[in-house]
């Protein structure tokens, strides 16, 4: 996979901005990065106690998803295990971090961390698994490693 510079944020308000935008579904399609998927999980398991992203977030990813016109099936919209796979890197990462470090510092640092990649989960799946419509619907397991 090519690799990308990641898109830093600047300040905890744009972190806070883009977890509840993608809650309230008044975040705009082009906020929805990459980089935004993962400091809206990072806010959520912060920031919002009352949200369990493993449990919430594939209902709040498909409502937003809706909301800018986008279509949730078997080819495109939600996918259900890139998401899980991402929620765990991010846990993960958050086990390893200073809990003191303010937000901003926190998704910056995941975003320079091998969790932050694009390709991060295809450290676990193969791309003919991750990729398919078993992988986008539900939660399949890794055919690689667990590490």
């Amino acid at each position: 996979m090519t690799d990308y510079e990641p898109r830093l944020f600047l300040d905890d308000h744009a972190i806070r901005r883009i977890g509840e935008g993608l809650i309230a579904c008044t975040l705009t399609r082009p906020d929805w990065t990459h980089e935004a998927h993962l400091a809206a999980c990072l806010y959520v398991i912060e920031q919002r106690p009352d949200i369990v992203p493993e449990r919430h977030f594939p209902d709040i990813i498909r409502r937003f998803n809706e909301s800018v016109g986008g279509v949730n099936d078997d080819t495109q919209g939600y996918h259900e295990t890139i998401t899980q796979c991402s929620i765990r890197g991010v846990r993960g990462f958050l086990a390893r971090t200073d809990p003191a470090l303010p937000l901003v510092e926190k998704a910056n640092a995941l975003l320079n961390a091998p969790e932050g990649r694009r390709d991060w989960p295809l450290r676990f799946y193969s791309a003919e698994r991750l990729f398919s419509k078993e992988a986008r619907l539900g939660l399949v397991a890794p055919d690689l490693t667990d590490s």
